[in-house]
């Protein structure tokens, strides 16, 4: 009874340590020693062109035809029926008269590349943009198409993108985790944790979230202060405990995860601080990524924090633009209702940011280096969401062609790859799917999608499933 006692004991006093550095610190820990033992066979491929990414993931969809693939016939025939060859997989079913772009396009920087008026700042960084105008989608529904952007798959449970770069490539910190995700302040996505689990991998490659406000990471300080002798002394307790635990029962593997998961949040409570504390940055930094200013500080800041943490050593960062798909008016990229007011009202809060971002980068000499992305869940529709007849404001969603954009080391800026039909409804040209856009992702960061696999449930995984191959011709 004593000795049942005494482990209960030490199994309490275990897991309010762990509550006190928080869940976050002992997966993340296990990604750098994981770098030196299971990865040690999964090191880059072959030379990387890019050592970490930032992806901006646009939670809903983003209105191709109206930012990024300008389309005359479109804007000729506005208010005409739409002649569709086939019977749309839409959400609401409606099929209205053809609605041309409520954003003017214009050719811009020494390339030319044509984008709307919609992202003013963006397009002043033309000449570094990657734009693929043929991405398609297996499902037109949110949170299906959410789950595909992130994981190559329709359904949760399966690894996020950033959580097989973190395990292909392992930690550079020894103090921060390897994934970081910065949800939007209005709220998580569709899904929520879903988009950056880590599925089969081992726990140590999830996404690690950071809230904003003064702590993070939840959990990672004691509740209420403690001295440092008080400290010290819990520590010293702790390991004459986890040795005399380790004599007993010889899990040494289990146990020495979890005395490390401790050394990392001992480093965490020093560098969390540091890193998010924006406060830190010039005027002129903050200023740029309109911090302090709405409707752009909330992304500003996530954008600001995303620099800084990819200095720092995080390989993958992820900074979401939407909430959950619920409510009006709409929190999030889904123009259902009115295209100008919805999109209008979203890309004044991540254009500035975004553009910051990139400038901010490449004035650092970190573009080159880096992937920056920029992607949404699927289109619209190049006609009105409305089955009366009349040109209404909305659109709905459009699996069969849209576009997304990316930029940094390996890529050819100030092009677009791929096309739409003549009006926007379906790509016509070089059409790419996720698990291309995937292939291509971890390509750049020096990894063979079809070589980066894991064992689980008597398969070899792989984020690509089984499909899936770079995309050459936006290859540098």
């Amino acid at each position: 009874m004593m000795k049942t006692q005494q482990m209960l004991e030490r199994r309490e006093f275990l897991n309010w340590g762990v509550r006190g550095i928080g869940a976050t610190a002992l997966t993340s820990l296990l990604i750098h020693d994981h770098a030196h033992a299971a990865t040690a066979s999964l090191l880059p491929h072959y030379a990387p062109k890019a050592k970490r990414a930032i992806h901006i993931c646009l939670v809903g969809g983003l209105s191709h035809v109206d930012s990024f693939d300008p389309k005359p016939e479109l804007t000729k025939n506005h208010g005409k029926a739409a002649n569709l060859s086939e019977k749309p997989d839409i959400f609401f079913g409606k099929v209205g008269p053809l609605r041309g772009a409520d954003w003017e396009f214009k050719p811009r920087g020494r390339s030319g590349l044509m984008i709307s008026e919609m992202f003013p700042n963006i397009a002043r960084h033309a000449d570094d943009l990657t734009v693929i105008r043929s991405m398609v989608s297996q499902s037109a529904n949110h949170t299906p198409a959410l789950f595909f952007q992130n994981s190559g798959f329709e359904f949760n449970g399966y690894p996020s993108m950033g959580s097989w770069v973190a395990f292909g490539l392992g930690a550079e910190s020894e103090s921060l985790p390897a994934y970081v995700v910065l949800p939007d302040g209005r709220g998580s996505p569709n899904g929520g944790s879903s988009n950056w689990t880590n599925g089969f991998l081992p726990s140590q490659f999830q996404g690690t979230p950071f809230n904003g406000g003064d702590r993070p990471i939840q959990d990672i300080f004691p509740a209420k202060e403690i001295s440092d002798a008080e400290e010290e002394a819990s520590l010293k307790l702790l390991s004459r405990l986890n040795q005399k635990h380790q004599e007993r029962t010889r899990l040494e593997d289990m146990l020495s995860a979890r005395i490390r998961s401790y050394e990392l949040a001992a480093r965490m409570q020093l560098s969390v601080p540091e890193v998010t504390d924006v406060s830190a940055e010039s005027d002129a930094t903050r200023e740029m990524y309109g911090i302090g200013k709405n409707p752009t500080d909330d992304c500003g800041r996530r954008c600001l924090l995303g620099r800084r943490l990819l200095e720092k050593g995080v390989r993958f960062v992820q900074v979401f633009s939407g909430g959950p798909i619920a409510g009006s008016p709409r929190k999030s990229w889904d123009a259902h209702e009115n295209v100008k007011q919805n999109h209008g009202a979203e890309a004044a809060r991540i254009d500035k940011p975004v553009a910051a971002l990139l400038a901010d980068l490449k004035q650092r000499g970190m573009l080159d280096e880096t992937l920056v992305l920029f992607t949404t869940e699927f289109g619209r529709t190049p006609f009105a969401q409305s089955g009366r007849g009349t040109v209404g404001p909305g659109r709905d969603h459009n699996k069969g062609g849209f576009s997304i954009w990316a930029a940094g080391g390996g890529l050819k800026p100030g092009i677009a790859f791929g096309a739409t039909d003549e009006i926007g409804w379906r790509a016509s040209d070089n059409p790419v799917s996720w698990h291309d856009f995937h292939a291509t992702v971890l390509h750049l960061l020096g990894m063979n999608h079809e070589r980066l696999t894991f064992y689980h449930n008597g398969i070899e995984r792989r984020l690509t499933n089984v499909h899936g191959d770079p995309v050459k011709g936006i290859l540098a």
